[in-house]
């Protein structure tokens, strides 16, 4: 049996949330320390770092940076906890050592997935390099360099790899392409054959001129049909994005549509993008390697419910605010419908969702305080209930995959203390 992050939607509330007290009707998440130490650089918003498998006893694998050998650097490892509680360490190998890079937070994390033959598939440390890509050769095996194998020219670079398992145990990847020489840096889907053990690319999925893609998520529904979330910078980059985006492939019949079931060509541009958030008055393409102020985007993650809708979280900044706000977004009489869940203080580019089933449940992180994890959920039609999941634990970066028997799995990440956290809600 293939799990991948199938039922991860999210849910997200009103200002009202802000009204009603921490914890209403839910408790806390139940946590453990992973007994591995992290790397300071094991934090990011859009990477795919956790996969689990199985039903019953089920296994969660948490890929993650480990100290290097010196500091400024990283090795990569995935953290594998059995249906007892048992805990392993996989090394990610290139050739006879632990596969070992340097620090860029932000950007050179690791994702992972498992495909339908029980191989471990990692793309790790990417901000604008060639392929780092590393494959088990075995089920559940450490995972050894295939680079070699992705089908593309010498010279491709990429960054931001997220990925998702289908449910007949392909591999699909997005990431973004360095087209440089092009004025644009496109998003390129890939797709790993699970029967055949080959790679192929899928599409490209959105280009346009002067403008940087950001993948953000891929997320299967139970047909099979792939959910993509991506976003849009001035080219070359900047730390602010704007119009985030959605659409949807269908392997089936490789072709691409919205959110209204329109069909789309691709590669999608910002005039035929399914824009979920659109500009401001006043939020405008900025190039800057930073974040240059003003309205905009800043990491999303998707998830769709039990009848195959997308669903969506985000942070954006509002007109005239110096926070980002927590705002989710769902396809409602056919127009993308925006609410805002959080916005009383600023939050890091931390969050997740996932669908219980019949609720959606929506995860951020504040940027302080004793407290920093949270959980969202609706509250009737007063709001949202809030509620703290990691209490005096200082999260700032977290990953969230709800497993076959429907429970929440937690990736925290502790960056002060440098320390992982799994825990099941």
């Amino acid at each position: 049996m293939v799990k991948s992050r199938l039922w991860k939607i999210l849910s997200v509330g009103t200002l009202l949330a802000s009204l009603l007290p921490a914890g209403v009707g839910n408790a806390a998440a139940a946590l453990t320390e992973v007994p591995y130490a992290i790397d300071s650089s094991n934090q990011a918003g859009w990477w795919t770092p956790l996969e689990t498998y199985g039903t019953g006893l089920e296994y969660a694998y948490m890929a993650y940076n480990a100290p290097g050998s010196t500091e400024g650097t990283h090795k990569v490892y995935i953290a594998r906890r059995d249906g007892t509680g048992a805990w392993s360490n996989i090394p990610v190998m290139n050739g006879s050592t632990v596969a070992e890079y340097n620090d860029d937070v932000g950007h050179n994390q690791p994702s992972i997935a498992r495909d339908g033959s029980g191989r471990f598939h990692v793309f790790a440390s990417m901000h604008n390099d060639g392929w780092r890509y590393f494959r088990s050769d075995t089920v559940g095996g450490a995972p050894q360099n295939h680079s070699a194998d992705m089908p593309t020219a010498a010279s491709f670079k990429g960054t931001y790899p997220v990925l998702a398992t289908a449910p007949n145990g392909d591999v699909y990847l997005l990431i973004r392409s360095g087209d440089d020489s092009a004025g644009y840096r496109s998003g390129r889907l890939f797709r790993w054959n699970n029967a055949a053990s080959t790679w192929s690319q899928a599409a490209v999925v959105g280009t346009h001129a002067s403008r940087s893609f950001y993948p953000d998520d891929l997320v299967f529904d139970a047909n099979g049909d792939l959910h993509i979330l991506f976003e849009w910078s001035a080219f070359v980059s900047s730390g602010l994005r704007h119009e985030l985006s959605y659409i949807k492939y269908k392997p089936s019949n490789g072709s691409f549509y919205k959110a209204d079931g329109s069909m789309v060509s691709v590669p999608v541009s910002l005039g035929t993008a399914d824009i979920v958030q659109p500009l401001a008055p006043s939020e405008a393409y900025v190039q800057n390697g930073g974040d240059p102020g003003g309205p905009g985007v800043q990491s999303a993650k998707l998830a769709v419910d039990s009848a195959g809708s997308p669903k969506i979280v985000y942070r954006y900044r509002e007109e005239g605010s110096t926070n980002f706000s927590i705002k989710y977004a769902s396809f409602v009489s056919g127009s993308w419908s925006l609410q805002t869940v959080y916005d009383l203080t600023q939050t890091r580019a931390a969050i997740d969702i996932t669908w219980s089933g019949s609720a959606p449940r929506v995860y951020y992180t504040k940027y302080s305080g004793t407290d920093r994890a949270y959980m969202a959920v609706p509250s009737g039609s007063a709001g949202w209930s809030l509620t703290s999941i990691a209490s005096g634990k200082p999260i700032e970066r977290l990953s969230v995959d709800r497993n076959a028997n429907g429970t929440d799995i937690l990736y925290l990440v502790d960056v002060v203390n440098r320390k992982l956290y799994y825990g099941r809600n």
